[in-house]
């Protein structure tokens, strides 16, 4: 799994963190960071979704 996000296009609205909060955090703008670009398989399926919750869009999570 891989991760990327564009930081331009978020919103802050926290989805991803609330939905994945071992592999994204908000810096003191809002604005997603990714803490580990390449999470554990246990935690995959939480960023699947943090990747469909975003409202932005910001999120593109690849399965390679």
């Amino acid at each position: 799994m891989r991760i990327t996000v564009d930081t331009d296009r978020c919103v802050g609205a926290g989805q991803c963190v609330l939905s994945a909060p071992g592999v994204f955090d908000q810096d003191a703008d809002g604005v997603v960071l990714v803490l580990d670009p390449s999470p554990a398989p246990a935690d995959h399926e939480a960023v699947w979704q943090a990747g469909d919750l975003c409202p932005a869009h910001t999120i593109t999570v690849y399965g390679d």
